[in-house]
């Protein structure tokens, strides 16, 4: 089985940026923007990520908003404050480098047993699993297994002693395009002849519960003066934690989210979904200059949005707001 399966990888691995490198630097911000998010959306912020700061120095010395900014519409912004959090101490104990270590990779802000596994089998050529959910939809099927503890015990047994980085990127490789969580292609997999679920036709494995998502309305206000545009950075825990965004009238001095209010109805509505939130948010328009203070608030002009962290909601916002001003001018 491995061997039929290293085989079909070497000839139908996907020509990806961080499998043209054994840096381990570069294939632990490739795992770890690959966290939850396809490879697809990855690779643009994955080369951007990788110019900006090519190195752990470069991204120690780096602020937190220059991280955020390059990661921004990404999601999940802790991966980027972890990734910042871990140079620091990779910096500060390991000269800058990550250690061919399991457990002192383990102990990193950000790091769990399948990014240690992929950084230690595919940059150091050791011998241990990278069980994500793709490795385990194939392992399941294969071995005909349910219990989670036993899937991540095969996943370690079967690691090529010979190729184990080129081995666990195969199996990642099988679940992410042939054996496919709801219509496996089963006659292009190399290892249908042992596949005890082909031969049942019991294909499904456990999942976990969906999550039933939350209607939330999200209403933000462009507020702009003399082409600078108001933001406000929010907390530095939570949801979007440390992004700045367009103010909701909530967050606005007293009597500035009434008078934006009575304007009437917003210039756009977005929708949008974050973790298990669909977020409807309108967009209201103020031009005038806002008397705020402090280091959560700043005006920023149009042409340097795009150097601050904002989220992905407040950019569609922004967006909006300005076609909407381009639309009634011309």
């Amino acid at each position: 089985m491995r061997a039929a399966l290293l085989r079909w990888y070497d000839r139908n691995k996907r020509d990806l940026p961080w499998r043209r490198t054994r840096d381990p630097y570069a294939i632990w911000v490739s795992e770890t923007m690959l966290q939850q998010t396809q490879v697809a959306t990855v690779l643009p912020y994955y080369r951007r990520f990788m110019e900006a700061f090519p190195s752990v120095q470069a991204l120690d010395h780096a602020s937190l908003d220059a991280v955020r900014s390059v990661w921004s519409g990404l999601g999940y912004y802790r991966r980027a404050k972890n990734l910042k959090q871990a140079a620091r101490v990779l910096v500060n104990r390991h000269g800058g480098l990550l250690p061919a270590d399991y457990q002192v990779l383990l102990s990193l802000p950000g790091i769990g047993r399948y990014t240690a596994g992929a950084i230690m089998s595919i940059a150091f050529d050791r011998r241990y699993a990278a069980p994500d959910g793709n490795v385990r939809r194939v392992y399941a099927r294969l071995l005909g297994l349910t219990d989670a503890r036993q899937i991540d015990h095969a996943a370690g047994e079967m690691v090529s002693r010979g190729r184990p980085g080129d081995f666990n990127q195969a199996v990642m490789e099988l679940g992410a395009t042939v054996c496919l969580p709801a219509a496996p292609l089963c006659k292009r997999c190399p290892l249908a002849h042992w596949c005890q679920a082909r031969a049942s036709g019991a294909f499904d494995v456990p999942r976990r519960q969906p999550v039933r998502a939350k209607a939330v309305q999200w209403p933000l206000v462009f507020v702009e003066s003399r082409s600078r545009v108001l933001l406000h950075r929010r907390p530095d825990s939570g949801l979007l934690a440390g992004l700045w965004e367009l103010p909701a009238p909530d967050t606005l001095p007293d009597g500035i989210a009434d008078e934006t209010l009575r304007q009437g109805d917003p210039v756009a509505v977005i929708r949008h979904a974050i973790t298990d939130m669909r977020i409807t948010a309108p967009v209201y328009v103020l031009r005038r200059r806002v008397a705020v203070k402090g280091p959560d608030w700043l005006w920023v002009s149009l042409n340097d949005l795009r150097s601050h962290p904002l989220s992905s909601l407040s950019t569609k916002a922004v967006h909006a707001a300005l076609e909407v001003e381009a639309a009634r001018n011309r």
